[in-house]
């Protein structure tokens, strides 16, 4: 049985704006890949799509963090 998530966003100062608020929101979930795990779990995928698809993910993560710590004329 998945756990349950709590996400929860409260305001930074009295009048911040709900458009901000959101946004933060939104960044949060997305952090926590809930959105991504729903979605996965829509139709049946093998566990060895599974791990391909994980190892396809985590490389690219790698690659982005590679070019921000490069400077330009390396890359």
């Amino acid at each position: 049985m998945p756990r349950p998530v709590r996400v929860e966003i409260k305001p930074r100062f009295a009048d911040e704006p709900l458009e901000r608020m959101i946004k933060r929101f939104k960044k949060k979930v997305k952090k926590e890949r809930i959105i991504e795990s729903v979605l996965n779990r829509r139709f049946y995928e093998k566990p060895s799509e599974k791990r391909k698809k994980e190892r396809r993910r985590r490389k690219k993560v790698i690659q982005k963090a590679h070019q921000k710590r490069t400077p330009f004329k390396e890359r």
